[in-house]
């Protein structure tokens, strides 16, 4: 029998504990599902943009360049992902949100050129940012090449892809 309440005191103290526990867990949970999300997109963008290393329509200039200096590019390559790693580098007083850097580690066998590699490193990493925008719904934010990528609360920038 409880005459004095005591059963109800410690049910009251359990649930209060159990949302306190609940409520200082959520912060991290929803930093940890906003970083999963930006690693899936930034995935998505590299298998993006090496799908469109041989599709890819461009500008007048754009092709004319290629046509000269980038003759390769112009067909299809076997570029092969093996990895992204981000890099967080602090809060930045300028956009007032976190930086994360990330790095793509990529393979591609029949394009020897350091240029050339160069050149489909930069489009994947536009796809890999373009993807994070979308994802977020931050396109308006940024600029024509998506540099900086935004997220809820983290600005997104990349390095050249690293060529294994």
């Amino acid at each position: 029998m409880d005459f004095y309440g005591q059963y109800v005191l410690e049910y009251i103290l359990i649930l209060g504990f159990s949302i306190l526990v609940a409520l200082s867990t959520l912060a991290l949970v929803y930093d940890i599902n906003e970083l999963n999300t930006i690693m899936a997109s930034a995935r998505s963008g590299v298998l993006l943009g090496s799908e469109m290393d041989g599709v890819a329509i461009y500008p007048h200039e754009t092709f004319d360049d290629y046509v000269g200096k980038h003759p390769r590019l112009k067909t299809g390559s076997k570029i092969t992902f093996i990895r992204v790693i981000y890099e967080k580098q602090g809060y930045d007083q300028v956009y007032k949100k976190k930086k994360i850097k990330l790095k793509i580690f990529a393979s591609v066998k029949s394009v020897y050129n350091k240029d050339d590699r160069e050149c489909i490193g930069d489009r994947i990493n536009y796809y890999v940012r373009r993807s994070i925008c979308k994802s977020f719904k931050t396109e308006n934010l940024t600029n024509i090449y998506y540099n900086p990528a935004f997220s809820d609360n983290y600005f997104i920038t990349t390095y050249d892809v690293e060529w294994v």
